[in-house]
């Protein structure tokens, strides 16, 4: 699974913690192709004024071409990349601030990508919160009848998405 990070100024502390996770030998035998140098697509040094739209509106076409299957991104509060993440039809950006939220935007929601505060999240919570949601599956782990329901919940939040993403 190729995973891309990026934040602005507000998340450099959190992002550069989350890199040296990423690149780690447990995440190498987890699956994940994670290269720093390549896969940071935000700010690299916390004295550049790097703006969280710029960031995440360049990671998010990325995520839906293929190139990246997940990305983590990572402002301030975390609501600013998802605020704009979501602007991307096709894309599912969730701000979380624990590791259950993390996991269950992967497994009942298939969120892509997972959106974090810099000045709310400690290195350590984001490590956890990054592990579960790398790990999740959407609808893996839960009960059939709720796959089914969560299922045909997803066809119609497709539905709202393509109305209102009507040309």
């Amino acid at each position: 699974m190729r995973v891309a990070i990026g934040s602005d100024k507000s998340g450099f502390v959190l992002k550069e913690a989350l890199k040296a996770f990423l690149a780690s030998d447990e995440m190498k035998a987890a699956g994940i192709d994670f290269v720093p140098e390549r896969d940071d697509l935000g700010t690299t040094d916390p004295s550049d004024v790097h703006p969280y739209y710029r960031v995440a509106g360049d990671v998010a076409p990325r995520v839906l071409s293929g190139e990246y299957d997940r990305a983590i991104l990572i402002c301030g509060t975390g609501a600013g990349m998802n605020v704009v993440a979501n602007k991307f039809k096709g894309l599912s950006a969730v701000v979380c601030e624990g590791v259950y939220s993390a996991r269950m935007a992967r497994v009942i929601n298939g969120a892509q990508v997972l959106c974090m505060g810099g000045w709310i999240i400690a290195p350590e919570m984001g490590v956890e919160m990054a592990r579960a949601f790398l790990a999740a599956e959407t609808h893996v782990g839960i009960e059939e009848w709720r796959k089914q329901w969560l299922s045909a919940a997803a066809e119609k939040v497709a539905d709202i998405e393509n109305k209102n993403f009507a040309d």
